[in-house]
């Protein structure tokens, strides 16, 4: 079995709430856990810790007073790549949704436990060191190319920007072009194994991607749905 070297040591979550319970509550468990905390309590608090402490992680309150967190998300967006998760109150989707499509990485409902919050924090920041491909250009075909040293996505003769999570959902369909992928598998190796049922996750940023590199996302002809079962790529023309 292949051992997890992650380690939290010296990691800076910065954690931005109103609720200075709240805020108090998350840093004695991401402190217990190793984490060095950053904390702010409005958007406009956050983008200064940001500049000052230079996070490895946000994880970030949406309703605050001054500037929510959905203001503070485009502008940190505007500067900074870094892993941000939203938290949304328990059944407000439209909360996440937005959230996601301006640019969050994640999200965590209140209320959450302890070990939620540590696993998605884990999680998200395993992911943001994933080692760069080994190969270095992929020609799916004259409409598409991705050079994964660089992690730029080229569409019909222009570069499109594509957001952390959505570069690594295409990376690992075109990795096993010509394979169906399961929702379970994509869910483990995009996200992380704690992931797998999120299958509405998946859905959404599948349908983000196809918005970015189909010419018509609504017939695609890249990124294949296998219906009840996950996905597939189509084949590449060159290998």
């Amino acid at each position: 079995m292949e051992t997890d070297k992650f380690s939290p040591k010296g990691k800076i979550v910065l954690v931005v709430d109103d609720e200075k319970r709240m805020v108090e509550f998350i840093r004695m468990n991401l402190e217990l856990e190793g984490y060095r905390v950053s904390t702010a309590h409005n958007g406009l608090e956050a983008l200064q810790r940001l500049r000052d402490d230079l996070p490895d992680l946000v994880l970030l309150d949406v309703m605050m007073p001054q500037m929510d967190g959905f203001e503070a998300l485009q502008r940190i967006r505007e500067v900074s790549a870094v892993p941000v998760i939203m938290v949304t109150v328990r059944g407000e989707e439209p909360d996440l949704v937005h959230g996601l499509e301006l640019g969050a990485d994640d999200y965590i409902a209140k209320p959450f436990s302890p070990r939620e919050l540590l696993t998605r924090i884990k999680a998200l920041l395993r992911r943001a060191e994933m080692p760069a491909a080994a190969e270095s250009r992929i020609v799916v075909d004259e409409g598409l190319t991705i050079d994964t040293a660089k992690r730029e996505v080229v569409v019909r003769g222009q570069i499109v920007k594509l957001r952390p999570t959505e570069y690594r959902l295409l990376y690992h369909l075109v990795q096993n072009a010509g394979w169906v992928m399961t929702h379970e598998m994509l869910l483990s190796k995009v996200w992380g194994p704690e992931y797998r049922d999120e299958t509405g996750y998946l859905r959404l940023y599948v349908t983000y991607l196809r918005q970015k590199i189909e010419e018509d996302p609504a017939h695609p002809r890249y990124i294949l749905t296998e219906r009840g079962v996950g996905y597939r790529f189509k084949e590449l023309e060159t290998r």
